[in-house]
């Protein structure tokens, strides 16, 4: 089935947006493995950032979901992930840093993404440059 285009627009899974595909993969992997390990061997001992790491993990794997898709589908919920991963990244580093209390281990969104080298802050700000560049238009 054949995708309509409007001229001048790039479908969200080619060029540039198959490495950032690729890079919410790898933090897909990665939120998910550690999240899994912390949650199944130490959840009593921070389960607000455990729980937090594990809602970024879900993020990431759908914000890979939607940029691959790149129909209108794909870009809306793309464009939803990537929004609320960074009012989680910024919101998250905001808490940690005020509540330390709450966040003992780190989470991929703690320290506005310090543990993962800030990569969690720059990611969805690419994500939505993207989707911007890469809009249909008329």
């Amino acid at each position: 089935m054949a995708e309509t285009r409007t001229a001048g627009t790039t479908r969200t899974n080619a060029g540039p947006g198959r490495l950032l595909i690729a890079v919410y993969l790898l933090f897909a992997i990665a939120a998910t493995s550690r999240a899994g390990l912390q949650i199944i061997t130490r959840f009593d001992e921070a389960p607000l950032a455990y729980l937090l790491s594990a809602l970024a993990a879900l993020v990431y794997i759908v914000a890979a979901v939607g940029l691959a898709r790149a129909g209108h589908a794909g870009r809306r919920v793309a464009l939803a992930c990537c929004l609320v991963e960074l009012v989680g990244v910024v919101g998250v580093g905001a808490f940690s840093v005020v509540r330390t209390d709450l966040f003992p281990d780190e989470t991929v969104w703690s320290g506005f993404g310090s543990g993962y080298g800030y990569i969690p802050l720059v990611l969805p700000v690419l994500g939505l440059a993207w989707l911007w560049f890469t809009r249909p238009r008329v």
